[in-house]
């Protein structure tokens, strides 16, 4: 790159204690940096891309706490997260510069400028480019992964998904209702609620923030709960655990309730999990077992989004220096579908 230009950067300025906010976050300006500075070693297979779009996930909750199963960011670090840029530098055989890429949710994201070894290319043609960090992406896969593979929903059953205005509860529903399943969704107010039921197609909605909450789940669920699509944990677990049927099947890929805790919360019953012979399986859908299911995955969810048997909903968070803003504001439940950024035209 040339001399000269600037890389706006968001950092970590200090770990959250309770709620994170806007004040654990420093926007700094650095140099772009330059592929061809490196060594061959070190540059070899990375390219340099402009984000043209950030994703926010709550994942990002807990690598910036440093409590969680993969590498924290560091005090000073620049905060990961998925993007979508083009190629500007290329010292990788399969991308040139002008591609649009996905970087991995691993690298350091919230910056103007990504040096990485990309996931894969975009493809226009399946869809706006922001749905490579959304649909058809991870929060897609996720939702993909977990309900057909760990959850496998049948005709009739009943599968009940929480955050189920968010970007992976939203789809899982909607996948569930495709296989014939009654879909019950949880979601914290009346307006969530009417947008999952009017919108997304569920068959009913529960506000986990209602005084009766737990009454009028088991009026939702009268023969049951055969497919729990777990997002959140805390009490919401909690309420939804004795409606479990035997032989249920637990897909748990986040625990949203739990991330701001300062100590454990006390668990369900472990008994019940012999006594009902229930299936839990958590699940990082970056992992190795669930690559080979990528290209099922954005075959089948592309083709969904184009007859509208899916529907999705795309929040956008105008600015880099607004991220923070944006994280928060997830985190707090004040979005519903996808949130992204974008960063650059």
């Amino acid at each position: 790159m040339s001399d000269g230009l600037v890389n706006r950067q968001i950092v970590l300025k200090s770990r959250p204690i309770g709620a994170a906010t806007v004040d654990n976050f420093e926007l700094v300006r650095t140099p772009v940096p330059s592929l061809a500075s490196g060594d061959g070693e070190n540059a070899a297979g990375q390219v340099l891309s402009r984000t043209l779009w950030l994703s926010l996930d709550p994942y990002m909750n807990v690598r910036i706490r440093g409590k969680t199963y993969a590498e924290p960011v560091p005090i000073g670090g620049v905060i990961v997260g998925r993007t979508v840029g083009r190629v500007i530098e290329s010292r990788h055989p399969d991308y040139a510069p002008g591609d649009i890429v996905l970087t991995p949710g691993g690298v350091p994201g919230w910056q103007d400028y990504v040096v990485s070894t990309p996931e894969r290319k975009v493809d226009p043609s399946l869809g706006p480019i922001s749905t490579a960090l959304g649909a058809l992406g991870m929060p897609g896969k996720t939702a993909y992964v977990g309900l057909l593979d760990i959850g496998q929903p049948k005709a009739g059953e009943t599968v009940v998904v929480s955050s189920a205005a968010g970007a992976v509860g939203s789809l899982a529903g909607q996948m569930a209702r495709l296989r014939g399943a009654r879909v019950v969704g949880i979601a914290g107010g009346p307006e969530k609620c009417r947008y999952v039921r009017e919108e997304l197609g569920f068959d009913a909605c529960v506000d986990y923030r209602a005084a009766d909450f737990a009454e009028a789940l088991a009026r939702a669920c009268p023969k049951g709960i055969d497919v729990y699509f777990e997002n959140v944990g805390g009490d919401v677990l909690q309420t939804v655990w004795p409606l479990l049927n035997d032989f249920a099947r637990v897909p748990v890929c986040g625990l949203l309730a739990e991330y701001d805790d300062m100590s454990p919360r006390p668990g369900p019953s472990m008994r019940s999990v012999l006594n009902k012979r229930l299936t839990l399986q958590g699940f990082i859908v970056s992992d190795p077992a669930h690559l080979e299911r990528t290209g099922d995955f954005l075959r089948d969810t592309s083709s969904w989004l184009r007859q509208g048997q899916v529907t999705l909903r795309q929040d956008v968070v105008e600015g880099l220096e607004r991220a923070p803003e944006g994280l928060v504001g997830l985190l707090a439940g004040r979005y519903s579908g996808k949130l992204v950024v974008r960063v650059a035209e």
